[in-house]
């Protein structure tokens, strides 16, 4: 028997309940093509780059939310009693929109840093810095990968910016 290290919740809204039209317009979110992170595995292991991973475990809670959505308070969190609401202005789990914020925030995110988005596929974005040094970057839903070589420092930069 091991002893418990610490207790985890998440919360998540009762996204079935939202009805489109009033809870909110747009879901769709676009992610890589399979092709497309076949064609960039090839491209590190023929060019012998190393291939880093990144995965976002809190991705959908840096989506900022369009629509005005209110929940009911968690259980155990009854701040000025049972009849008030929490508004939300960043996505929660549950919340049909989640993937699309996450999205838009990413792709802001991505873009001010001076990567451009493929014409081709939404999770393909591209940046040069310096002059040579290109970088390729694929998201995947809560993820990315990217070839690097060791001058790189795109994921550090990324992993420090404000998502």
């Amino acid at each position: 028997m091991g002893n418990i290290e610490r207790y985890k919740a998440r919360l998540v809204a009762n996204g079935f309940m939202q009805k489109e039209g009033i809870d909110y317009n747009e879901v769709f979110a676009p992610v890589s093509k399979h092709t497309t992170l076949r064609t960039l595995l090839a491209l590190a292991a023929a060019e012998d780059l190393e291939l880093h991973q990144l995965d976002i475990k809190t991705a959908f809670l840096n989506g900022d939310l369009e629509e005005t959505i209110y929940m009911q308070q968690p259980e155990g969190c009854a701040e000025g009693g049972p009849s008030m609401v929490c508004r939300l202005r960043k996505s929660l789990y549950g919340l049909k929109q989640a993937p699309r914020a996450w999205n838009t925030r990413l792709k802001q995110e991505l873009e001010s840093m001076g990567f451009t988005a493929s014409g081709a596929n939404a999770g393909l974005f591209t940046a040069q810095y310096k002059g040579s040094n290109i970088y390729i970057l694929v998201t995947w839903m809560t993820s990315w990968w990217q070839p690097r070589t060791w001058q790189t420092s795109t994921t550090s930069r990324l992993t420090h910016s404000h998502l």
